[in-house]
């Protein structure tokens, strides 16, 4: 999170991390593959809930409402370091790290429609002309859908 800011429990955020260099490692099927299994996994979440996530080429959204005990730097900190745990090795070139350092939040006001906030997630392969409807785009969950 950047600095003076604090997460609250129960609070809900829209959050985006880039990889290292905007590379777009997640062109690669099983590196992506991999991602999404892990996405499934509740050790990656500890107790948050991801309410939903969209994987791009070379970037990630997600809808995440935290639990009681994590804070969201730790969440995402524990995402980072799950997926580069289980992509970095299976890359055939050197890489100093595949994620970018820190992320961007937003957190949701009573007032945001958390849906609408979902629905902009989904659609970012659509916008980005990778596909012409979101469910043609394999990377991504919601709890809504």
């Amino acid at each position: 999170m950047r600095k003076g800011r604090a997460s609250l429990p129960n609070q809900i955020y829209l959050v985006t991390t880039v990889t290292a260099g905007r590379e777009p490692w997640f062109l690669d099927l099983e590196f992506a593959r991999t991602f999404c299994r892990l996405m499934i996994e509740p050790t990656t979440w500890g107790d948050s809930i991801p309410l939903c996530w969209l994987l791009m080429p070379d970037h990630w959204h997600a809808l995440i409402q935290l639990g009681e005990r994590d804070d969201l730097s730790v969440v995402m900190n524990r995402i980072k370091s799950i997926t580069s745990k289980h992509i970095k090795p299976m890359k055939q070139e050197a890489v100093h790290g595949l994620w970018a350092r820190g992320f961007h939040d937003h957190a949701l006001r009573r007032d945001e429609d958390i849906r609408a906030a979902a629905r902009y997630i989904v659609a970012n392969p659509v916008r980005a002309k990778l596909v012409d409807r979101a469910g043609n785009y394999p990377y991504w969950n919601c709890i809504w859908l």
